[in-house]
């Protein structure tokens, strides 16, 4: 369980260098972040540690992360954003 300051922090790490990767990434933060498992939640703070070019990649859907965990958070954010996530 994070702490209210970690929330925070987490936040600030969503606010990416590109307003697309902002667009994807807040509002699953805001929306979806609480909610999630605990296994999930620390999927989405490791995910925060990756390039901006290489979320952009996979957020696009021209690459998919070799890492299973960041595969697993990088398609429940991309199904988010497009509506069909559970």
């Amino acid at each position: 369980m994070y702490t209210e300051n970690e929330i925070k922090r987490i936040y600030w790490g969503c606010r990416r260098g590109m307003l697309e990767l902002d667009l994807v990434m807040v509002p699953f933060f805001e929306q979806r972040f609480r909610q999630l498992a605990e296994r999930d939640q620390q999927r989405f703070v490791r995910l925060l540690e990756c390039e901006d070019t290489q979320l952009f990649q996979w957020f696009l859907g021209k690459e998919q992360p070799e890492d299973a965990d960041l595969a697993a958070i990088v398609e429940a954010i991309n199904a988010f954003s497009k509506g069909t996530a559970p």
